[in-house]
């Protein structure tokens, strides 16, 4: 289980988002605070404050589907 830092500042980008992370066969969630949400969920994404960087948590012991999952939400990466 690995955690993945991003940033949805638009509708567009939690469309992006939810279609790519409903590709994968494995669950993958958000956390915001004590809220987590189903990553494949657009109206439960759109229940979040976007205006928070948000924790991705996969749900995969697979290294290789891993750094797919990683490569695909590169362009939602949190800024530090």
């Amino acid at each position: 289980m690995k955690e993945i830092k991003v940033k949805l500042s638009t509708i567009e980008s939690v469309k992006r988002f939810v279609e790519k992370t409903s590709k994968y066969p494995f669950e993958i969630d958000v956390v915001s605070g004590r809220y987590v949400i189903d990553a494949k969920s657009i109206m439960g994404l759109f229940s979040l404050n976007l205006e928070n960087v948000l924790t991705v948590v996969a749900h995969t012991d697979n290294e290789e589907e891993m750094k797919k999952l990683e490569e695909d939400l590169k362009e939602f990466a949190a800024q530090n």
